[in-house]
């Protein structure tokens, strides 16, 4: 027999209050209706004024103030026995670089794992100088925040080394998002959750040898974990790899390097150049922005993409944009920005802060598009092995 509708509105009340912020998709499992059911007793009981409902979240209306202390009454007894973070600690805080669309896309998952959870977030934006995070983070522990997301920039090796005993300090559960700390440093033990980019570099190199291209380059930047990543992952790839004859690594532009003031090993890419001298017919181009200038470049210089080059981006943010839309390869970046929100949510539980651990790894995809083909075919060319 069904539960009468105003039974159920009861039930809804009452689990809401007990439990402070709940999520209604958890609530239609517990009671046995749909999903739209019990959105729909939701706004019903919203128009009521009987509770507040947000983006997939049921609220309870918030007591009344107890006079002198500035606080809703039974707030301690809430806080006490949630076994969940709630709404009604502190904030948490997310830090990230100022103008990194990559990592807005991230801060977009984790903001929607937030809200759904009913934890507000203070958003802290890092400029690019070295150690900013730093003060912020201080800065917001001072106002209360009671976990933290962050997301440095990390130009050098330098900056990041120097970010690791200040980070593992930090006391409260603290999870650092598409980032992976050195082996053996003091954030080894720091929950993690990043994008495992070998595997994004491997899939490029393995779409482009299949599509018949023997001699590849990368053109990277060196400004970011991210790029240290890329770079390394393709050198350790392409030297390897049976059906590569030929590769080498180049800036991909000249403001790509950690300090840009300090004079650096590598110089700045001439890609049509690149592609001459090495006999290459791909490039795999790190990261979107300067993918899609370096295909103009060498649609300036006579080189057609893919007709005569063919190009994958790396991180696929605006690849999809230009006036050939490039294969790129997406690293799950909203998903990773949920995953590293949920994460500390768990942290912030009762019992789970004592847990070990996490270093958790996402796996990219690769988007094909119109800029890779299969290779033309030419005279052969001698096997060699080379790289920079």
């Amino acid at each position: 027999m069904r539960e009468p509708v105003d039974l159920r509105r009861q039930r809804i009340l009452a689990a809401v209050q007990a439990r402070g912020a709940t999520r209604v998709s958890d609530l239609a499992a517990e009671l046995a209706v749909s999903v739209v059911t019990l959105r729909r007793d939701v706004e019903e009981l919203a128009r009521a004024g009987k509770l507040r409902r947000g983006h997939g979240i049921a609220r309870p209306i918030l007591p009344e103030q107890d006079e002198g202390r500035g606080r809703p009454k039974e707030q301690t007894e809430t806080r006490a026995s949630a076994s969940s973070p709630g709404p009604d600690g502190g904030p948490v805080a997310v830090v990230v670089p100022e103008r990194h669309a990559y990592l807005y896309e991230m801060l977009h998952g984790a903001r929607t794992a937030f809200e759904e959870a009913g934890v507000r977030i203070a958003l802290h934006i890092a400029p690019a100088a070295p150690g900013a995070e730093q003060p912020l983070v201080e800065r917001a522990l001072a106002d209360g925040a009671r976990g933290l997301l962050i997301a440095p920039r990390w130009r050098s090796l330098a900056t990041e080394e120097a970010d690791y005993a200040w980070l593992a300090r930090v006391d409260v559960p603290t999870v650092v998002m598409e980032r992976r700390p050195r082996r053996g440093s003091a954030l080894h033990a720091v929950d993690t959750v990043c994008t495992d980019h070998w595997y994004g570099v491997h899939l490029a190199v393995e779409h482009l040898t299949a599509l018949g291209h023997r001699r590849i380059v990368l053109a990277a930047r060196d400004d970011s974990p991210t790029a240290r990543a890329v770079r390394a992952a393709f050198a350790e790839i392409a030297a390897d790899h049976p059906q590569v004859d030929k590769w080498a690594v180049a800036l991909s532009s000249p403001g790509a390097v950690p300090e840009p003031e300090r004079e650096h090993t590598e110089k700045p890419l001439e890609l049509p150049l690149l592609l001459d001298e090495l006999g290459a017919t791909g490039a795999l181009l790190h990261g979107d922005v300067d993918a899609l200038m370096l295909v103009q470049s060498l649609r300036d210089a006579g080189v057609r993409v893919p007709e005569d080059c063919s190009a994958i981006a790396y991180d696929d943010v605006v690849a999809g944009l230009g006036s050939t839309p490039l294969t790129a390869v997406s690293p799950p970046k909203a998903e990773v920005g949920r995953a590293a929100a949920e994460l500390l949510l768990h942290r912030l539980g009762r019992d789970a802060a004592a847990g070990p651990a996490h270093r958790v790894e996402l796996l990219p995809t690769l988007k094909v598009r119109g800029s890779t083909r299969s290779a033309l075919y030419r005279e052969p060319l001698p096997s060699t092995s080379a790289g920079h």
